[in-house]
């Protein structure tokens, strides 16, 4: 019987996934002269996630569990960023600071041992796995020296860039021109630069809404390093540096864009915005939508009905679908549905882009490595293309409650 388009599978590569090692497996990566410190540390640790339980921590690095989850959601391929707590940490990686002085030489040997982990964790499943390893940006020589070694041991998801928060004043913020010889080795040796919602935020103290203040204004300090790095012209000086946000939607991107492109118009044209006078090295010579399509992708997750909208607008080559897997406010185990519920009216084109295409391109996957793989688990073009008509539970309804009723037959 021949296949027809119906027939044929999607070969989904989730842009946004996280994994990350346990303490015992990190103090085995860990650089021998550290150990005897963080025994130490490790002994006063106190974990402020134990709601998780153990067969939930599992999902972080057990392959069995966590490629049987993804095999049931349809997922081929993942983007892997960090999500356990390092060595010498304070807290869940993307909610802490970056080092002071003094806690440099420690944090920068806990990286090192996520990222030696990550090659072996990514080594065992290559097709499937592209790493985002770790660096910090207090000392630029150093960050350079670890960018140069994620790319020489294949961690192909690039790095995590370091959010720097606006009460951080001990390390140089992202506009600072010191940083350029780090965005050169980047753009030289085609290593991805990401950032990732959950970092970046100023210290809200202890206060009952100290977490309502982060979950509100999460999206802004998201935003800052793609709008830091665009106007002090960081892609103007390297236009082949790929950046990529993720986790923050892009319904958001074209108005932001269409904000940008007014200013940088009048300070083009006038020399001045208001009373505020610019000199000629301060006016950048193209849009804000220029270089946005020149240097930026986004990692969407967990898509919303308006990110699927803005495809077009924001470049449908630039479109990555993430699951953020193994996150509670991700799709999991409910990604099928999920991905019928947003994409059912979309061309199928588009989605083998949005879906996998763009993120391989981008991060280096081999589709032709994960055919056979996604041949067996991976979601028909039909069942992608048949609307959600019953929502299989209150979680699906938590996930799925922006829905459009008029979609629903």
């Amino acid at each position: 019987m021949t296949a027809t388009i119906t027939d044929e599978r999607y070969t989904i590569i989730s842009a946004d996934c996280h994994a990350g090692g346990s303490h015992a497996a990190y103090r085995e990566y860990l650089d021998p002269e550290f150990r005897d410190e963080f025994d130490a540390w490790r002994g006063q640790y106190k974990n402020p996630y134990k709601d998780l339980g153990d067969d939930r921590r599992l999902r972080n690095w057990d392959d069995d569990l966590r490629n049987s989850q993804q095999d049931a959601d349809g997922v081929a391929g993942e983007v892997i960023f960090p999500n356990t707590v390092p060595p010498f940490f304070p807290s869940f990686v993307l909610f802490a600071k970056p080092p002071t002085a003094e806690q440099y030489r420690q944090r920068r040997a806990g990286i090192q041992a996520h990222n030696r982990w990550l090659v072996d964790f990514c080594s065992r499943f290559p097709e499937r796995r592209a790493g985002v390893g770790q660096i910090f940006l207090n000392d630029v020589e150093d960050a350079i020296d670890d960018v140069r070694w994620i790319k020489e041991h294949g961690l192909r998801g690039g790095i995590l860039l370091p959010n720097v928060a606006p009460d951080v004043d001990w390390v140089k913020p992202l506009y600072d021109p010191c940083y350029d010889p780090l965005w050169a080795v980047c753009e030289e040796l085609e290593v991805p630069v990401n950032v990732h919602s959950g970092s970046g935020q100023p210290d809200y103290g202890r206060y009952p809404v100290s977490m309502l203040l982060y979950i509100n204004e999460v999206a802004f300090y998201t935003q800052r390093p793609f709008v830091q790095l665009l106007l002090s012209g960081v892609f103007e000086r390297f236009p082949k540096l790929r950046f990529v946000m993720t986790e923050i939607g892009c319904a958001w991107v074209p108005p932001m864009l269409a904000r940008l492109d007014d200013i940088l118009a009048t300070i083009r044209d006038t020399g001045a915005t208001g009373e505020i006078r610019y000199r000629d090295d301060q006016v950048l010579p193209r849009s804000a939508t220029e270089y946005f399509h020149q240097n930026v992708w986004m990692g969407v997750s967990f898509a919303k009905p308006e990110d699927v909208a803005a495809r077009h607008e924001i470049g449908l080559d630039r479109f990555m679908w993430g699951s953020d897997y193994p996150h509670d406010e991700g799709t999991h185990p409910y990604t099928r549905e999920h991905l019928r519920a947003r994409f059912a009216d979309v061309d199928p084109t588009e989605v083998r882009m949005m879906l996998g295409e763009n993120a391989a391109a981008l991060y280096g996957f081999d589709m032709a490595a994960l055919a056979p793989l996604a041949s067996r688990i991976g979601p028909t073009v039909a069942e992608v293309a048949t609307p959600i008509d019953v929502v299989p539970d209150k979680h699906l309804e938590r996930l799925s409650g922006d829905l459009d009723p008029a979609a629903m037959k």
